[in-house]
């Protein structure tokens, strides 16, 4: 809005020229989007305090410290992520952006899935919430409406194509068979890092790290000069997703302060399945797919455990790991809650350059 409003006054006001400026405006979502979080989220959280009393259902299967740790503390965290995130978002990007709306209604749609999912649980004081078919069958129409969308934009031979990451030149042409494809990867991503939220901070810190980078290869891949040094696959226009990838992390940054061991709030499904979509959706309009598995491999990591611990017992009637997700294990087996986030959190680090380092690497 920002951008609309005042770059076509710098010929008059000098100073508006910075506006231009992606990297400008991306700094701007990102302090824009932290002090949202810090003036919304004590009011915020005391709304959720009054209105829950008795805060997110605890399952009785999982950790028996969480029964102590964990009760009372409310849920539906993530509405303080999504309001930092759009005004934010509304604010500094570029609002003729349609790859802007596309990231935007698989955030909010995702997060309006979750608010349902955690009213119900706390509303039903069942942590089960919506039947997992409901849920499924939503995100899949909104991620369809995104990636045809997407389709529409983009122009031969991006459009339909998968880009294979260390390959300078290599386009996989999937034609109609690229839309189930997106469709998987906005709906993996969502419920990727939905598996991820389990322990005080431990989701929203890999988000930040996997949206910083998707910051920088939004802005690559959206700038000729530079998409074609690096070798990479021009996008026109998606670089915009820069400043929506900034105003994530001032959001992330934000909640993180009331997230933080031990928590005040949780972000609940509200925040991960919407912050999941949207990284799911970058990905695909910056043609990077395939790169979000590396970057975002703690996700993939998390959501492997849960499959292999439901198909071996289903299969075998055995556990693998002693609770799925793979945080759960850890805990189960004495390591004290913060030392798993940490070491998670240094985990997506060294994930998240290596998906960076393939910007280079063709």
């Amino acid at each position: 809005m920002l951008y609309n409003l005042l770059y076509p006054l710098a010929d008059q006001i000098g100073v508006f020229n910075l506006f231009k400026y992606l990297t400008f405006r991306t700094g701007g979502a990102v302090l824009t989007a932290l002090i949202v979080s810090f003036l919304l989220g004590p009011r915020v959280i005391a709304w959720l305090r009054q209105w829950q009393k008795q805060g997110q259902p605890i399952r009785a299967d999982g950790p028996e410290s969480h029964l102590l740790t964990k009760k009372g503390t409310p849920t539906m965290g993530g509405i303080l992520i999504l309001f930092a995130l759009s005004i934010s978002t509304l604010l500094w990007a570029d609002l003729r952006s349609q790859y802007t709306w596309i990231v935007l209604l698989v955030t909010l749609g995702y997060g309006l899935i979750g608010f349902f999912d955690d009213y119900l649980k706390v509303s039903k004081k069942n942590p089960k919430g919506l039947p997992g078919k409901t849920k499924l069958v939503a995100e899949i129409a909104i991620a369809l409406l995104a990636a045809a969308w997407v389709m529409a934009l983009q122009r031969e031979p991006l459009a339909g194509a998968l880009a294979l990451p260390f390959f300078k030149t290599v386009l996989v042409q999937l034609s109609w068979l690229y839309l189930p494809f997106a469709v998987f990867i906005i709906v993996g991503a969502g419920n990727a890092v939905n598996l991820t939220d389990g322990l005080d901070g431990l989701a929203i810190v890999p988000v930040m790290i996997a949206s910083g980078v998707f910051a920088i290869i939004a802005y690559v891949v959206g700038h000729a000069v530079f998409a074609n040094y690096l070798q990479l696959h021009y996008v026109s226009g998606s670089g915009e997703l820069a400043v929506f990838c900034g105003a994530l992390v001032g959001a992330g940054l934000g909640f993180l302060w009331f997230n933080a061991p031990p928590a005040m709030v949780f972000m609940g499904d509200t925040g991960s399945l919407a912050m999941g979509g949207a990284l799911g959706a970058i990905s695909v309009v910056t043609k990077h797919e395939l790169v979000l598995g590396i970057v975002g491999g703690l996700f993939v990591l998390e959501t492997v455990s849960v499959i292999v611990q439901v198909a071996s017992f289903k299969l075998t009637g055995k556990r693998v790991f002693r609770m799925a997700p793979l945080h759960h294990h850890f805990e189960k087996k004495g390591w004290a809650e913060p030392t798993v986030v940490i070491r998670f959190w240094i985990i997506a680090t060294i994930l998240a350059l290596a998906g960076l380092a393939t910007l280079k690497l063709r």
